[in-house]
């Protein structure tokens, strides 16, 4: 399969000076601009033969000087689009334009895009402006195009590594998974798929709550060779599932992970917050910002809804799992159709103010990968409007007390949903008009999501498109420095919001360390709280907790009042996890069950089997699963 693009060469006889793999796709590059301008039909004829992704650009040695493009794109793009940064990306002939208008950019059926490509012969691609300010988003992007002529190399590898045993045959032979974490517990997602030509990794997480042997996946096992894996796939950037990847890369991976954009730049910037925690915490981190910035160059991006090969055997389709910012079910099609495996990571159900639900309609599954987090009979969460009624209750009961609000959260996903429903109150006069204080990685997060609202439900993506960005309120308030902190700490009443949301480390701990004493501030707990976490001992009713400090522990005496507020979680309650499965479309076969206490992990495969007859199975760690 290799030759394929020597035959591709040769069918447009001389029109194409160089062809090459950019993962599963097929670039060609030309040095005829008459060709450049016109040789989309013939190119659609090979696509049709073939089935597979081509895309045609020029040489580099017929593209016009940067300044030239600059000018002219600024000619053509209208002045309302608001390009705020033009990239050049001179190894792959691409032209990235950053707008804050960008269907603007894009024109009428792509109209605008298409004279920008002929006029400069520059192959544009469009991004929007985070309308905060991401240093994250900026540092990744300098990363891919400072390394363009690496990365192209890297891709064009990755490609021939696919094609090298590629075949249209359809495949009998035998795929399985092995649970290198995240069996019967929550944390250390870590699945292995294997095929007899593919190894492949489902997510590479870190339990954040454990200081023990159980806090990373189990590496020192027969059926995994850092050396013969293929390919990671990352279903989205809470440090469960993503935290050990950049670890990986240490260690001497140097193959492609998959994951969708704004689960690669989140990702990035929680694991870069997972090695300041460390150093706070006195510890050596496990990996190095250069670790993170390898990760990144091996990156391979998709949108929802994109086929793409990953191995010669093993083809992946994201689909929107509902439950953070570019959380992804992977839907693997293995042998060319003969096992369709659906892993789902972590899924929300139920549509939330941030995030349409989860998607349960796939072309065939046969097996399914589900969460139990809240999978428990006592797990039916209550609706959001009750929930919403509660939370906005307690808030407004503590202000008028004088008191502060504390809300720890993971930084991702339900904190975002938390500001959006205070940013609602305070606008139309439910609450207050108090600060509402962000702590810790959260605004960057945010302004994550302000770069990708094609991610986000359509009631936030229709607000940010008419400039009404919910993120940008005045309602909330950066907290960046440990004065401005203190300056908090020492006012009046008001909301913070800040990780972790398990209150193990970052600015959630400081909060806690002055707000305890006082019986009129008040702690919401929102997010799951792990075994063993300062979280989950106050959940339990602990008063008395031991907390790490300058110089060593200390007692800390609890006298605010503590709530649990499951409604708002990300993750699918236990009616939410059942029609899920219910409401699944095609029926599968099977259903392997992880991602859950031991409980809670049995108790939902067994509802699921007694109502609906599908064959389930709750594997421990290291268990290996035939899937056929």
């Amino acid at each position: 399969m290799l030759g394929i693009l020597t035959n591709i060469i040769e069918r447009l006889h001389g029109e194409v000076s160089e062809a090459s793999f950019e993962g599963a796709n097929i670039v060609l590059y030309t040095k005829n601009e008459k060709f450049f301008k016109s040789g989309e039909a013939k190119i659609k004829e090979i696509v049709n033969d073939i089935k597979k992704r081509i895309e045609l650009r020029a040489d580099t040695k017929i593209l016009p000087e940067k300044e030239v493009v600059e000018k002219k794109i600024k000619e053509i793009v209208p002045p309302e689009a608001e390009v705020t940064n033009i990239l050049f990306d001179l190894h792959r002939s691409i032209v990235t334009i950053e707008a804050k208008k960008p269907g603007l950019v894009i024109g009428k059926q792509g109209s605008i895009m298409d004279e920008i490509k002929k006029e400069t012969l520059w192959t544009p691609q469009i991004q929007r402006s985070p309308a905060i300010k991401s240093k994250i988003t900026d540092n990744i992007r300098s990363v891919l195009y400072d390394k363009s002529k690496d990365r192209r190399k890297f891709l064009h590898e990755v490609g021939e590594k696919i094609y090298s045993k590629w075949t249209q045959e359809k495949s009998d032979a035998w795929a399985r998974v092995t649970l290198l974490g995240g069996g019967r517990q929550v944390g250390r997602s870590c699945f292995l798929l294997q095929t007899p030509n593919s190894k492949v990794m489902l997510d590479c997480g870190i339990d954040v709550a454990s200081s023990g042997k159980d806090k990373f996946p189990v590496f020192n096992v027969p059926e995994f060779d850092i050396s013969q894996l293929d390919a990671v796939v990352i279903s989205h950037a809470h440090l469960d599932h993503s935290g050990l990847l950049p670890y990986l890369y240490k260690m001497g991976y140097k193959g492609p992970a998959y994951m969708t954009a704004p689960t690669r730049d989140i990702s990035s910037l929680l694991a870069l917050d997972f090695i300041g925690v460390s150093y706070k915490q006195a510890a050596t981190p496990i990996f190095s910002s250069a670790d993170i910035s390898e990760m990144v160059k091996r990156t391979i991006c998709l949108n929802y809804g994109e086929v793409h090969d990953i191995t010669s055997d093993i083809r992946i389709t994201f689909y929107n799992a509902g439950h953070v910012l570019g959380s992804a079910q992977t839907h693997i099609n293995i042998g060319n159709g003969s096992h369709n495996f659906l892993y789902s990571g972590d899924t929300k159900y139920g549509k939330t103010r941030l995030l349409d639900q989860a998607v349960n309609k796939f072309p065939r599954v046969e097996t399914v990968q589900m969460e139990s987090t809240y999978g428990g009979k006592n797990d039916v969460l209550p609706t959001r409007k009750l929930t919403e009624e509660r939370f906005i209750q307690m808030v407004k009961e503590t202000i008028e007390k004088g008191g502060k609000v504390l809300l720890p959260e993971l930084g991702l996903g339900h904190a975002q949903e938390t500001m959006l429903r205070v940013e609602e109150a305070i606008r139309t006069g439910e609450l207050p008009k108090i600060p509402m204080y962000v702590d810790g990685m959260i605004w960057d997060i945010n302004a994550i999501h302000t770069a990708y609202p094609d991610f986000l439900s359509v009631n936030v993506r229709n607000q940010v498109f008419q400039d009404n960005n919910p993120f940008t309120s005045d309602v909330f308030s950066r907290i960046g420095s440990p004065q401005e902190r203190k300056g908090v700490i020492d006012g009046g009443p008001c909301i913070v919001i800040a990780t972790s949301g398990m209150l193990v480390g970052g600015a959630s701990v400081e909060y806690l360390k002055h707000f305890a004493d006082n019986a009129n501030n008040l702690l919401i707990l929102s997010c799951y709280q792990g075994p063993g976490s300062i979280g989950r001992q106050l959940q339990e009713g602990a008063r008395r907790i031991t907390i790490e400090d300058e110089g060593g522990n200390k007692n800390l005496e609890v006298n605010m009042r503590v709530e649990l507020v499951n409604g708002l979680s990300p993750h699918s309650g236990r009616n939410e996890l059942m029609n899920y499965i219910k409401n699944m479309e095609p029926r599968p076969k099977r259903i392997i069950i992880n991602h859950g206490e031991v409980s809670k992990s049995l108790d939902l495969a067994s509802s699921i089997y007694k109502s609906n007859r599908i064959e389930t199975t709750v594997p421990r760690g290291l268990e290996t699963i035939r899937l056929r």
